[in-house]
């Protein structure tokens, strides 16, 4: 799911608990400090100049999924399930995902449709989305959830596959204990080591 749509937000539910999306993942991957602008200051990024753009690209992806049989074919899966919307409790996470798989060896796999070009690399925000979509997969259906997969339709449907292992998932947690910790507690975190970012960033008017 291109997560541009989501708020960003921590989502809540009708008992009151907070979530976090994968949406605020990303945002806490490219820096901290969008959390704490988010969640505590409560000041919006203005999305509405792009809603064009994010129009254009659910029409895209949603044209690019009509033929996705022979990906699945390719993965191996035996069974699917798509639009998949999933909360666990116990991580205080939620969101849905594109296709959940069934794959022949008995694990399940997520699969994510990116509106994207592959760029010689996965980036660790769409390695730590899957690994946030397996987290729910795995606390969902009770099952093991060794791998991911991401498909760039700006690439030619490119499909490639994200290994994942018991560390992914524990670091994972931490960076979700980690936006509760900012959001609730309301500190001020270091900005990121990459000043790239700041050049384009929303917030760096107001960032010290």
């Amino acid at each position: 799911m291109d997560d541009l749509v989501e708020k960003s937000y921590l989502a809540s539910s009708d008992s009151g608990k907070r979530f976090i999306t994968a949406s605020v993942l990303l945002e806490y991957l490219f820096c901290k400090r969008f959390i704490y602008f988010m969640n505590c200051l409560c000041i919006e990024q203005n999305e509405e100049s792009r809603y064009k753009v994010m129009v254009g690209r659910d029409l895209h992806d949603r044209k690019e999924k009509v033929n996705a049989d022979y990906l699945r074919k390719r993965i191996g899966a035996v069974d699917k399930k798509i639009s998949v919307f999933m909360v666990s409790d116990r991580y205080r996470i939620k969101g849905e995902v594109d296709e959940v798989l069934t794959l022949s060896d008995g694990t399940m796999a997520p699969l994510d449709y990116k509106f994207a070009e592959y760029k010689d690399t996965i980036f660790k925000t769409h390695r730590y989305q899957i690994i946030f979509y397996a987290l729910l997969i795995k606390e969902t259906f009770g099952v093991d959830v060794n791998r991911g997969f991401v498909v760039y339709t700006r690439s030619k449907n490119l499909l490639k596959e994200i290994s994942i292992i018991d560390e992914n998932f524990n670091e994972l947690i931490g960076f979700i204990d980690e936006i509760f910790e900012i959001s609730e507690r309301c500190y001020f975190p270091k900005v990121s080591k990459n000043k790239m970012k700041c050049i384009d960033c929303c917030y760096k008017n107001i960032c010290i």
